[in-house]
């Protein structure tokens, strides 16, 4: 009878512990770049950078050979991250700068009409935590710790110096904010940043999280270690050596998340994503692109099409490439619906869940269209063709299948094409929402201007 009785317990905890297995919900971690080139990774063709952590990641899972994000810059890139909406269609159409005249200064956000997806998912049992940059808004109404999040270890603003911070600092030098224990001094704010997302893991792995780890390499100031960079000695040009010295030890840091994530048993039950906010400035940090033309701040594929990434053991098969367009919108639906969550006319995503095209379960396409609105510019992707308008010139038209540099307007050559997306562009354009704030009118001009520069479009050797 004791033998029965026995037998039974234990077949009731084996069964138990099958089901909680089978219904645990998964762990996502978000890993961004800042202003990383899309040519700057070994994956992605670079002779000079070794990056065989960020490789690993796409061997290991899937490489999203047209990812995009939805603006080309740092804020209302990192507002559609958040959201999974497009940040246009409430009003975070630009950078983050000082209140210009005539806007209220607490308005100078994420609005507070958006939920974010650490709200959503801490709404859904997660423990929910941002490692680093958020650059969503500095007055307290707009406070990651208010926004979802459970954890901060890091900064309000858009950049920090690489070393140090000051308890009365500004700008790049400010505090270093953290709920959760006094925040260190800086040894390299890319190393502190690795370590403090080890740390969140081995703290939160015993129930599910979603980790924000918000690198703000190589965004400027342009500052390596001694070490690093004499690694780099070879390149001559000094801010191209810095620039890859900062990307090196950024994939260091990748490594060590997952790392982290292996040797805690987590690999089959998290999902890790990886991407750039943005394309990267290339003459200001020293970044390339190539092979596409155009770089931060405006709308050539130099400036929204970046690296993406999605890892998931078990889950998302080794080593495959998926070719139609996505937008990092969809990051925000997938991991909603993989928590359980249910969309309602109160949760409302411009993304989609990946998760059923990658596995094949759903054989259309995500996206027949992509929109893009930024400051002076707007554009529009269908299919593989891709049309620019801009205030000083005619729309500019390129097929992207045959041409990604971008090298070849055949806007001229396809009239009805350009008439319709022009069109069609337009009146998704003149139903969007005012700009809550802007950034100084002088950045118009500026990014006017780079869509004349000459860029890279191979790669050095």
């Amino acid at each position: 009878m004791k033998t029965s009785l026995l037998l039974f317990v234990v077949f009731f905890i084996t069964i138990a512990t099958s089901a909680q297995k089978i219904t645990q919900k998964p762990n996502f971690i978000l890993i961004v770049a800042d202003d990383l080139g899309y040519g700057d990774l070994g994956m992605n063709g670079s002779k000079q950078i070794p990056t065989p952590n960020i490789d690993r990641l796409a061997a290991e899972g899937m490489n999203f050979s047209n990812g995009y994000v939805s603006a080309p810059v740092c804020s209302p890139s990192r507002a559609g991250l958040m959201t999974g909406r497009y940040g246009v269609s409430f009003g975070h159409d630009n950078n983050l700068g000082g209140t210009q005249p005539g806007f209220d200064p607490q308005y100078l956000g994420l609005p507070l009409t958006e939920t974010t997806i650490a709200k959503r998912l801490h709404n859904l049992g997660y423990t929910t935590g941002l490692i680093g940059k958020w650059h969503l808004g500095y007055e307290p109404q707009f406070h990651p710790l208010k926004r979802g999040f459970d954890e901060f270890w890091g900064y309000t603003g858009g950049g920090h110096d690489y070393f140090e911070w000051k308890s009365n600092g500004k700008g790049y030098k400010a505090p270093i904010e953290c709920n959760y224990k006094t925040p260190q001094p800086i040894t390299y704010i890319t190393d502190d940043k690795g370590d403090e997302c080890v740390g969140f893991i081995k703290r939160h792995k015993n129930k599910p999280f979603f980790l924000f780890a918000s690198f703000n390499a190589p965004h400027a100031p342009m500052q390596a270690t001694a070490a690093d960079l004499k690694l780099f000695e070879n390149i001559k040009n000094l801010k191209r050596r810095k620039y890859c010295a900062m990307v090196y030890r950024l994939d260091i840091n990748v490594g060590k998340i997952m790392d982290a994530v292996k040797k805690e048993g987590l690999e089959k039950n998290t999902l890790v994503v990886f991407i750039s906010d943005n394309g990267g400035p290339v003459y200001s940090n020293g970044s390339i692109n190539a092979p596409l033309n155009g770089q931060k701040g405006i709308l050539l594929e130099g400036g929204i099409h970046v690296p993406f990434i999605m890892n998931w053991k078990g889950k998302i098969r080794a080593g495959t490439t998926y070719e139609n367009p996505v937008i990092s919108l969809d990051f925000a639906a997938t991991f909603f619906e993989l928590a359980g969550g249910e969309k309602t006319d109160n949760v409302k995503f411009d993304g989609v869940n990946l998760m059923p095209f990658i596995l094949k379960e759903n054989t259309n396409i995500p996206h027949q269209s992509l929109n893009w609105r930024f400051t002076i510019s707007a554009a529009l992707r269908d299919g593989n063709w891709k049309l620019i308008r801009l205030p000083d010139r005619l729309p500019m038209l390129y097929n992207l299948a045959e041409d990604i540099s971008e090298q070849n307007d055949v806007a001229l050559q396809n009239l009805d094409r350009t008439k319709a997306m022009l069109k069609t562009l337009g009146n998704w354009d003149v139903h969007l929402p005012h700009p809550v704030f802007l950034e100084g009118y002088k950045w118009k001009a500026r990014q006017l201007h780079l869509y004349d520069v000459t860029y890279p479009l191979v790669q050095p050797k």
